[in-house]
């Protein structure tokens, strides 16, 4: 009973926070950055986070001509590991995809670009997504994996606005659920995995600054997006797919 009643009580989900993670700051660099990264795509990996986003851009490819080259956006890509996905599959399946990530952090672009030295379809940018044009005026897909929570609701409505008017296709976003569930085992998953101070106290935050279906739908009425899906998906994500 004592556990229950501190599974109710010691934490709030009931709004999204606007705590500040380490990892918004821009100019962060160095080894602890890095194993960051690299261990929060590993975590994804394993927990079936890309296959997440993988079937939402495989839903906006029903009926496309596949003889075409598709044109992907990934918004804050991090170590590129969810475009590198990408390739490998447009290659298993025969599709020619032109692959653009954009982050912020100019250290973590050039790790994705090390990273993604033997993919000639990938290419990286250091961009703010507020200050910056984007390589292209308009992209077939735009994605948001792990990246929209980051954001604050005015923040989300505008750049949702602006990827809605610049994608052909549409918009996937993959984001964490906001719950005291994934919050306490993501706890447990941080000595699991051995990760780094950084990476525990930005995963907590995160998940406190996810979303639960209601936020979603209340984004979905407010920007009058019509052919939308909202599905939970393990582990604790909700996959949004916004058609163009």
């Amino acid at each position: 009973m004592a556990a229950l009643y501190y599974y109710r009580n010691m934490v709030d989900t009931t709004y999204r926070s606007n705590a500040p993670e380490i990892m918004d700051d821009f100019t962060m660099e160095g080894e602890i950055l890095r194993d960051a990264l690299d261990k929060i795509a590993s975590i994804n990996k394993l927990l079936g986070g890309n296959k997440v986003t993988l079937d939402g851009v495989r839903s906006l490819l029903k009926g496309v001509d596949k003889t075409r080259t598709i044109s992907i956006l990934d918004v804050g890509c991090g170590n590129g590991d969810m475009l590198r996905a990408l390739a490998q599959y447009g290659t298993a399946h025969g599709l020619a995809f032109s692959l653009h990530g954009i982050d912020a952090n100019a250290f973590t672009i050039k790790h994705a670009e090390a990273l993604s030295a033997g993919y000639g379809n990938i290419s990286y940018y250091c961009k703010d997504i507020f200050k910056d044009e984007l390589p292209l005026a308009k992209f077939d897909i735009i994605l948001c994996t792990l990246t929209l929570h980051h954001f604050k609701d005015q923040e989300i409505l505008s750049l949702l606005s602006s990827f809605h008017a610049r994608s052909t296709l549409g918009i996937v976003i993959n984001d964490l659920h906001r719950s005291k569930l994934a919050y306490y085992l993501f706890t447990a998953l941080c000595y699991a995995f051995g990760l780094n101070y950084m990476s525990r106290e930005d995963g907590l935050v995160s998940i406190l600054r996810g979303f639960k279906r209601e936020d979603l739908e209340q984004y979905t009425k407010q920007l009058k997006f019509r052919n939308v899906t909202i599905k939970w998906r393990w582990a604790f994500r909700y996959q949004w797919v916004i058609n163009s």
